[in-house]
């Protein structure tokens, strides 16, 4: 099973699946991220049912958050963004990965948004567990409602039966 790295996460996926490193993108980068404050999801995917994952990774295990936008905020710009981004680029990129993986995604059944969610498993002054994940999907499932009204908020001990596996 075919394994990518996204900020010392190893995510594993079904070898049915696609999936590509977005943020990563040629077409993202030199048309979309580069001109413009456009963000970006970190990876997409597509399991065999055609449903389009658009996945986000927060790690602050290490280092506490310190943008001033709220997280659910941050990340309902990132999926618009990309989503944007995704159908420019299902006509316009350059590199065929890219467009074939645009078009898959421009093309699925559904769009499902997974935020996954790294914290200090114990509190500490040093490292707080200070962001709370129910508070985080809620205000993900107003802001995402025309696209997913029901967005997953999940971290390596508990990705809730998705179909991959993260380490």
């Amino acid at each position: 099973m075919p394994t990518i790295d996204v900020d010392g996460i190893a995510f594993t996926f079904p070898n049915d699946w696609l999936f590509s490193k977005y943020d990563e993108w040629l077409y993202y980068r030199a048309y979309a991220g580069a001109r413009s404050a456009t963000k970006a999801v970190d990876l997409l995917a597509i399991d065999p049912d055609r449903t389009a994952w658009f996945i986000e990774v927060k790690d602050y295990r290490a280092h506490r958050r310190t943008k001033p936008t709220e997280l659910s905020h941050e990340v309902a710009q990132k999926v618009h963004d990309t989503l944007a981004v995704v159908l420019a680029a299902r006509t316009r990129a350059l590199e065929g990965d890219e467009l074939e993986m645009a078009r898959k995604v421009s093309r699925a059944k559904r769009l499902r948004v997974v935020l996954h969610l790294e914290q200090p498993a114990k509190h500490s002054k040093l490292f707080p567990r200070a962001i709370d994940p129910a508070d985080v999907k809620l205000k993900l499932r107003t802001l995402l409602k025309p696209v997913d009204a029901h967005p997953y908020v999940v971290e390596i001990n508990d990705l809730r039966g998705l179909g991959w596996t993260a380490a």
